[in-house]
């Protein structure tokens, strides 16, 4: 089982890395139900050994690009972001007083708090790409204007799998012109 669903989330993150082509330094958040993974309701089948497989998979990916993973909390501590604190550093951020659990904070969140280096939660940030494993919202920790990607790998084990990434937004109206090589 662990296998397979470490295969999907490195299909999953290397298909969107390829279309959000995010930069050096740049912020991809995750948020993930292992419940969801596993085939319960969010929240209520925690697993912390599907989670730990999935942020591994994850980590090595986006510390091979150069990217930062940030991992989203759940609803019990506000959906609050795990980060590593070179990352907090770079983005200005302030760190907030909380350590993620299993049941609060989610199992995805506590492996992140416990396998990277320097780990600070922080309230919010403003990614520039995205991954949302099991219906989890991250919505609010993207950039402003959030552009759907569209990837091959639609589950990891049970769980939807729905990724953005984002763009600058377009101002000036009818008479504006815009780069061909935005993203």
């Amino acid at each position: 089982m662990y296998e397979d669903i470490r295969k999907q989330a490195s299909e999953a993150v290397r298909e969107l890395f390829e279309t959000a082509k995010p930069a050096d330094g740049e912020i991809f958040v995750v948020g993930c139900s292992s419940s969801e993974i596993i085939g319960e309701r969010i929240g209520h089948g925690s697993d912390a050994e599907v989670a730990r497989a999935v942020f591994e998979e994850l980590y090595q990916i986006a510390k091979w690009r150069g990217v930062y993973l940030a991992a989203q909390c759940c609803e019990h501590l506000n959906r609050a972001i795990v980060i590593e604190r070179s990352c907090m550093e770079k983005y200005g951020l302030e760190q907030v007083c909380v350590m993620p659990q299993v049941h609060a904070g989610g199992s995805f969140a506590t492996a992140a708090y416990e396998l990277l280096p320097r780990a600070v939660v922080v309230e919010s940030v403003k990614a520039h790409c995205g991954m949302d494993i099991g219906d989890t919202l991250i919505g609010m920790h993207l950039k402003r204007v959030a552009v759907p990607i569209r990837i091959n790998v639609k589950r990891i084990g049970e769980a939807n799998v729905v990724c953005a990434g984002t763009r600058p937004m377009l101002i000036g109206g009818a008479r504006a012109c815009y780069p061909k090589d935005i993203r």
